[in-house]
């Protein structure tokens, strides 16, 4: 009786082996886009930059658990960059008040049509009611500051975001489009 208990497995074993061997590699399909259109995907570049100045807005500086909502919209150079601001500015006891505004949020033309791993948006940023004040009270900000501030937005494609892009990189801009002050 053992015997045939032993065998039967043995033949188990060699029939589920010889069957999922039989089955070969599978093919290899094309990547599903994420976007089916560049308006398509310029809209939810644009629902990833509002989602991340809304998380902006939310930030109190005194309590490092409001960063994670911006840093959960960036990836790369750019959260890397606002993880560095974030943890200097709770450290110098800096409070920050007002609200930042998107004045302008326009596309960039692709580098390569229907490629949308990467785009850009022209950005035009009021920052005019934002205040950051130090524990004495004193505001940090420059008095050279520029109320409105023209910035490139470069977002990468992520499917794991619920739009489908992470910001990776803000820089400043000149040029046109130009940001009314």
């Amino acid at each position: 009786m053992r015997f045939r208990l032993v065998t039967a497995a043995v033949a188990l074993v060699l029939t589920a082996t010889a069957l999922s061997g039989c089955t070969g590699e599978p093919e290899p399909t094309e990547p599903t886009p994420a976007f089916s259109s560049e308006e398509e995907a310029f809209a939810a570049a644009e629902e990833t930059y509002r989602a991340y100045v809304d998380a902006l807005n939310r930030v109190d500086l005194s309590d490092p658990e409001t960063f994670e909502d911006v840093f959960a919209w960036t990836t790369g150079e750019a959260n890397a960059g606002a993880r560095e601001t974030f943890s200097e500015m709770h450290a110098e006891g800096l409070t920050v008040e007002g609200a930042t505004v998107i004045a302008l949020a326009l596309p960039r033309p692709l580098v390569n049509a229907g490629d949308w791993d990467s785009v850009e948006l022209d950005v035009c940023l009021d920052v005019s009611t934002v205040t950051l004040v130090d524990p004495s009270g004193e505001s940090v900000v420059s008095p050279d500051r520029r109320d409105v501030q023209a910035m490139v937005v470069t977002l990468q494609d992520e499917s794991a975001s619920s739009t489908g892009f992470l910001i990776s990189k803000i820089d400043g801009r000149e040029g046109t489009p130009e940001c009314v002050q």
